[in-house]
């Protein structure tokens, strides 16, 4: 039996809550066990242990059965580098074999032609459902070539999104395509450049480009016309640079959706001139501030050019510090507030979070829109 670690997809994305390793000895104190690394050794989880004395990473459990050593921790991102530590003896990650619940068993790894993607199916599904198309943000879509090449999985493990969509509507047919992204070091990356000169690449076979989410479409409209999806509730979302397509999804497909969620989306002059035209049902989601600190002046002035010019039914929240605080987004009093990755404006990011868990009911406003023309 090979060493398993039992993840789901919680708020940080992939999250691992249970381990097991064959064991022949008696089951250790629960004081001898522990994880170390990159992913427990966080001042976020030292603010979380010290406030309130549990975090991610700690045990919670130590038992043997059967032979097997089962360790169930408080769940902890999978993201960065851990070590599980059994008395003197440390298992590092890349001995484990990580099962994703849903993610693995649900959702089938699928191409078409230059088109990858995951697909979540509803069970028993005899008559059209709705289905949502969920886009990736920055850093989680494939390449072409090197290490984690077109791998198909980093759009589905990285964030709180579509493998919740499908454990809570899993009436409707899920869908997230992976994009291919050039090579960026997002660590040392400007990400707040001067809107008037920031854009995306102009190479239509990287990013949520036009051609590609043409590609897309193309899927979409042929799972339609095979009488899978209903033509009346397609909706996308996504967030950061997904967000930024879904903005131009609603110009590629403007047929195809009845609603879209952009979250945080990147803004630049293009997606702002997408975005204050949209006629259909859109609902913009961002935080107060954001990593790119001109990010929501230009969502507030697109949302108003909107509803100035008939759109009643688009939205925006920018979600609150103490909206964002219910669930431990920058809550750690040493952030730092400057536009670089890993201080406030970074995690203030996170805005899909309660996005997706439907604060001020945005995912259920999105599911009951339909499209009549």
């Amino acid at each position: 039996m090979a060493y398993k670690a039992h993840a789901f997809l919680g708020l940080t994305g992939q999250e691992i809550d249970w381990f097991e390793i064959p064991w022949s000895r008696e089951a250790p104190l629960k004081e001898k066990v522990h994880l170390e690394g990159p992913a427990v050794e966080t001042a976020h989880i030292a603010y979380l242990k010290e406030s309130r004395g549990i975090a991610p990473g700690d045990v919670k459990s130590v038992e043997v059965r059967d032979g097997v050593l089962h360790v169930e921790v408080v769940p902890s991102t999978n993201k960065a580098d851990w070590t599980l530590c059994v008395e003197e003896d440390k298992y590092p990650r890349k001995d484990f074999e990580v099962h994703t619940r849903t993610a693995d068993d649900k959702f089938a790894k699928l191409q078409e032609g230059r088109v990858m993607y995951r697909l979540y199916t509803p069970e028993n599904a005899s008559s059209p459902r709705p289905m949502i198309l969920f886009l990736h943000g920055g850093g989680n879509g494939g390449y072409e070539e090197g290490p984690g090449a077109r791998d198909n999985e980093k759009q589905l493990m990285a964030d709180y999104g579509p493998v919740n969509f499908a454990e809570d509507y899993p009436d409707l047919y899920v869908m997230a395509p992976m994009c291919v992204e050039e090579h960026i070091d997002y660590s040392k990356a400007n990400l707040n450049p001067r809107f008037e000169t920031s854009n995306f690449s102009k190479d239509p076979r990287y990013g949520w480009s036009r051609y590609y989410l043409g590609l897309v479409c193309d899927i979409i409209r042929r799972m339609v016309k095979e009488g899978k999806v209903d033509p009346k509730r397609i909706y996308v979302t996504g967030m950061s640079m997904g967000g930024a397509g879904t903005v131009r999804m609603m110009s590629v497909g403007s047929d195809l959706f009845a609603a879209a969620v952009p979250v945080c989306s990147t803004m630049t002059p293009e997606t702002f001139d997408i975005l204050k035209s949209i006629r259909r049902p859109i609902w913009v989601t961002s935080a107060y501030i954001d990593h790119s600190l001109y990010r929501h002046k230009y969502l507030v002035d697109a949302v108003m050019n909107m509803r100035d010019n008939g759109n009643d039914n688009a939205h925006l929240t920018l979600f609150s510090p103490e909206e964002l605080e219910k669930y431990d987004i920058s809550i750690t009093p040493s952030l730092k507030k400057a536009a670089n990755y890993g201080d406030l404006f970074h995690q203030n990011h996170w805005s899909w979070v309660p996005t997706y868990k439907d604060e001020y009911g945005i995912m259920s406003w999105l599911l009951n829109q339909t499209k009549e023309d």
